[in-house]
């Protein structure tokens, strides 16, 4: 995985079409592998709230064993599989590990990792008060990590 160097900007109104866009495109490719939703996770998610100006996207599957053939359909359609928490998920980026515009989480459906998703998701959007304080704790990472890789571990420890 490469070592890509971190970026907070400012909310873009944008990103809700480009998550719409994808979405789109996600449901006619993985058909059959989608259970439940495919949801717009993240901070891009939250209106308003700083964040890497990449999409996260989790779709729901049956199971990782169930979707595992997702992995080379993804492959073949612009999305690199790393096998980042493979133990939870099927984590892609794309359209490359050295410039990323999406990531996208291929979690069980109503799993610990969906509903703890969701439910954080949910927590910055009706509370603008956590909102705040977390966008001021990610500007404080920003200062001291300098890399995705570097930023997402020390933000996992942390929620």
């Amino acid at each position: 995985m490469s070592e890509e160097s971190i970026k907070i900007v400012g909310y873009n109104p944008a990103w809700i079409g480009i998550y719409e866009t994808e979405r789109n495109f996600l449901y006619s490719l993985l058909g059959d592998y989608v259970q439940g939703s495919i949801e717009h996770v993240g901070s891009t998610s939250v209106v308003g709230m700083v964040a890497k100006p990449i999409i996260d996207i989790m779709v729901g599957v049956k199971s990782l064993n169930a979707s595992t053939g997702a992995i080379e359909l993804l492959s073949n359609n612009s999305y690199c599989y790393y096998p980042y928490k493979a133990d939870v998920m099927h984590w892609f980026c794309k359209p490359s590990p050295e410039f990323r515009t999406h990531h996208l989480h291929l979690v069980p459906f109503n799993s610990p990792l969906w509903g703890e998703q969701i439910a954080f998701r949910e927590l910055l959007r009706s509370n603008s008060d956590v909102a705040s304080d977390y966008a001021s704790l990610k500007k404080c990472w920003l200062t001291n990590m300098k890399t995705i890789e570097k930023l997402i571990h020390n933000k996992n420890g942390h929620l």
